[in-house]
This record gives C-alpha cells, sequence and structure tokens, in this order.
C-alpha cells in the first residue's frame, strides 16, 4: 500500500530529474544535484548523515555528501526512487512515513518553487489535515529562533503557537505554506502576515527552521 512518504518520494524524484543536475534550489547554495546528493546520504549514510542534526559532526557530513554529489546525476534519481537499503532504519515502513513525509515534501517545493513560472500544489485535504499535525508537534521546534512571537493558523482558524513573545506575528496560510515558512522558507510561502511591520519584517528575515 502506497503511504504519503513513499507518494512524495516518487514526486521529489520526478521534480529532480525534470529540473536536471545544475538547476536551483529554494536551498542556499545547493543546486538541485545537491539537494539530490543530501537525500541519498540522509537515507543511506547513517555515520554521515549524523552531521545534519549534530553541529560539531557537519563537516564529515557535507564531504560526504559532496562526494555523493560526484555520482552521475540519474544514479542519484535512482537512489532516491529505490529507497534506502534494506538494513536501513528508514526502510521500515512507520519510519519513512514519521521522517520523511514532510521532509520530501519541502524540499519537492524546494525545487518546483526555485524554477520560473512555477505553480503552488494543492494538496488533498487528508494530506493538508496530516501536514498540520505534523506542523503542530513540530512548532516550536521550528520557531524556536524566531525573534518575535510567532503564531500559525490555517484559514479554518485552527492556530499553533510556535514562539512565545512580544509583539506577535500571525502567519495564515494553508498547512503546506505554513510549514514551508517554518522551514525557513519564508520568502517562497504564499501566506499572509498580521503584526506590528518591523515585527514582520525581522520575522521574514530569521532563521527559522531546524538549524544549528
Amino acid at each position: 500500500m502506497s503511504t504519503h512518504a513513499q507518494r512524495e518520494r516518487l514526486l521529489l524524484a520526478d521534480l529532480l530529474e525534470s529540473a536536471g543536475p545544475e538547476a536551483p534550489t529554494l536551498c542556499e547554495g545547493w543546486t538541485t544535484r545537491d539537494l539530490a546528493a543530501h537525500i541519498v546520504v540522509r537515507e543511506r549514510r547513517g555515520d554521515a548523515s549524523a552531521g545534519l542534526v549534530i553541529p560539531f559532526l557537519a563537516d564529515r557530513s557535507e564531504r560526504v555528501r559532496k562526494e555523493f554529489a560526484e555520482r552521475p546525476y540519474q544514479e542519484l534519481i535512482r537512489l532516491i526512487r529505490t529507497g534506502p537499503p534494506r538494513l536501513s532504519p528508514f526502510a521500515l515502513k512507520q519510519i519513512d512515513e514519521a521522517a520523511n513525509t514532510v521532509e520530501f515534501f519541502v524540499h519537492a517545493e524546494d525545487v518546483r518553487r526555485a524554477q520560473p513560472d512555477w505553480s503552488p500544489r494543492e494538496p488533498d485535504p487528508v494530506f493538508a489535515d496530516l501536514l498540520w499535525s505534523r506542523l503542530e508537534r513540530s512548532a516550536r521546534l521550528l520557531g524556536r529562533k524566531a525573534p518575535v512571537g510567532m503564531v500559525l493558523r490555517r484559514p479554518d482558524g485552527q492556530t499553533a503557537v510556535a514562539h512565545r513573545g512580544a509583539p506577535v506575528v500571525t502567519v495564515t496560510g494553508e498547512p503546506g505554506e505554513l510549514l514551508l515558512f517554518a522551514f525557513g522558507r519564508q520568502d517562497s510561502a504564499r501566506v499572509e502576515t498580521e503584526g506590528d511591520k518591523d515585527a514582520v519584517t525581522r520575522l521574514y528575515d530569521a532563521r527559522l527552521g531546524i538549524t544549528a
């Protein structure tokens, strides 16, 4: 049975393949080749991927990623499509779904929204609710470096407090757009903001998301 993570994986692979290896992405300084290598290392090199969350291991992680980026681009796309090796924790359906659904959704938009004439997706209601539930659980982590109070709000009024403080900026949008905003893609997220003008500017300039 297909899962959300599997669907997002295949969509991401298709977008990377269509864009080609040297296309820009929303990940600062990374081309599509760099992003593809990151995804492969994250799933297949647990010894190196720890540097994604542990600062003092970041140099090693980046070194391994660059080594993978030198591989043929189509090989990287194939490895993304086929998924992690059998002994990888990501090979377990539950872990894949928990760890990769949002990861692949955000990176797919990193590719899509860096291209000219892009248009946003319209996730189905079930997937939108799933993204919102993930955002609710991770909002405090994603917003911990916000310089002002940050509240995330769906159009139906549901809210999640990402950072307590004053003044408060309320960010309103569909769950996928709010996820992108909270993951540091503020300029590419289609949202509306309410709050003090200076506070809004500071929030747009902040490094949100899972950063060291």
